[in-house]
């Protein structure tokens, strides 16, 4: 057996490992997910497909991730990132050559299957791991926020570009343009993530260097090999976390019908909706870098992720009250402030309370695994359960039923926090 031990003051300095995982972390997931919330409307046209088709190719999506996470943590346990991820981003961008052609339904659901495994099987927990390791005993909060107020960044960074794009190719004016000429320009937008993609993977290869614990021996059984699986879900801890992750996540999906409230409610053309989604995004970095930062320095740092949910909450209640409509354009940007903040405040501390749930740092791969086989699982429902209600109940009041579910949500998700605090304070 070998044993490779994090050295914090090794990682001190290493931001360039940690712009890497920042870097990867977002572009990876670009192809799947953030050109269709970005370009939500686009999206569905070009590809010629419903809200409820394309919550159901998130739910094929999700459904192949969950059998990944588990696995995928405990091969993050037992190999280098270093290898791990290059070959996870060459994988999705090579999906991404096939979704430039445009392909039919039934090969889109192909095409995000195959996603789901590219994306997580054997890049996930191999991310949060590394991030986890750069952040040591005292960075935690530091670490992912910056991980995911970076990603955040990126995202950004990568919808402006794209819209850019979209904008420079697309000759004719965006009201008259005919199918043809979207689907034109758009296929840019999608060859241009997958180089971007793909350039980050190879990068990865030889400049990613941060150091973990992760062991190389091979178990000679199937018990053996998933015996820590049955030692982390001994752990209330890991149990809450979960939940945790779950509730965030799923507020995390509505930010996926942003630019269509923009279209549909606000009345928006494709372009201001798009640009409107993309500047929410330039909040998740504020965000979540702000409060890591809060995270570490307070006595109390888990009040943190209370407060994120308690501004969710706030934030999903405004919009599930149908108030916010034309020509409220000030009250829409407010409201979608707050809700942005609460939504990237919790997404950017509940793998920082993987230290304060005591979580061995060489089961973290395979914690995440297990957290993420459940939490992560609005992959598959909230995909079917956004598309029906903005298909059947089109306008504010589909948007409304959304945001009622998000508040459901942010309310279970509160009540763990709070039992997490106290089992924190008063282990058994």
């Amino acid at each position: 057996m070998s044993l490779i031990s994090s050295t914090t003051s090794q990682q001190k300095e290493n931001y360039t490992g940690l712009f890497l995982l920042i870097l990867s972390g977002e572009l990876i997931f670009i192809l799947p997910y953030v050109i269709s919330r970005i370009f939500r409307p686009t999206y569905l046209e070009v590809f010629e497909i419903s809200n409820s088709q394309l919550g159901t190719l998130y739910s094929i999506y999700g459904t192949a991730a969950i059998f990944c996470y588990v696995f995928g943590g405990r091969i993050a346990d037992r190999y280098n990132p270093q290898q791990l991820l290059p070959i996870s981003m060459f994988m999705t961008a090579i999906g991404g050559l096939y979704l430039a052609t445009y392909p039919s339904y039934l090969a889109l659901k192909f095409l995000y299957g195959y996603w789901g495994i590219t994306t997580n099987l054997l890049f996930w927990s191999s991310m949060i791991k590394s991030t986890r390791a750069w952040g040591g005993t005292k960075r935690q909060g530091r670490a992912f926020g910056f991980l995911d107020g970076g990603r955040g960044l990126v995202a950004s960074l990568i919808g402006s570009s794209g819209i850019f794009i979209f904008s420079f190719f697309l000759t004719a004016n965006i009201e008259s343009a005919s199918l043809e000429e979207r689907q034109q320009a758009f296929r840019y937008v999608i060859l241009f993530s997958s180089f971007c993609i793909a350039v980050v993977g190879l990068i990865n290869y030889f400049f990613l260097d941060i150091q973990t614990s992760y062991k190389k021996q091979e178990s000679r059984t199937f018990s053996q090999y998933f015996k820590p699986v049955t030692t982390v879900l001994k752990q209330e801890s890991v149990w809450l976390i979960m939940l945790i992750v779950l509730c965030a996540y799923f507020g995390y999906r509505v930010t996926d019908i942003y630019s269509l409230y923009a279209s549909e409610v606000m009345q928006y053309n494709e372009i201001d909706a798009a640009n409107i989604s993309a500047l929410q995004l330039y909040l998740r970095p504020v965000s979540c870098i702000l409060f890591g930062l809060l995270y570490d320095r307070s006595k109390k740092p888990l009040l943190w992720v209370v407060l994120g949910f308690v501004i969710l909450l706030i934030g999903s209640l405004l919009f599930a009250s149908g108030s916010i409509h034309p020509p409220l354009k000030t009250y829409f940007f407010g409201s979608l402030i707050v809700i942005a903040i609460g939504t990237y405040a919790v997404r950017a501390l509940y793998f920082a309370l993987l230290k304060e749930g005591r979580i061995a740092l060489v089961l973290t791969g395979t914690s995440v695994g297990v957290i993420s086989f459940g939490g992560y699982t609005p992959d598959i429902f909230s995909g079917p359960l956004i598309g029906y209600y903005l298909d059947h109940y089109p306008g504010l009041l589909g948007h409304q039923y959304v945001f009622m579910y998000l508040a459901g949500f942010s309310v279970i998700g509160l009540i763990c926090t709070l039992r997490f605090v106290k089992i924190r304070k008063n282990p058994r």
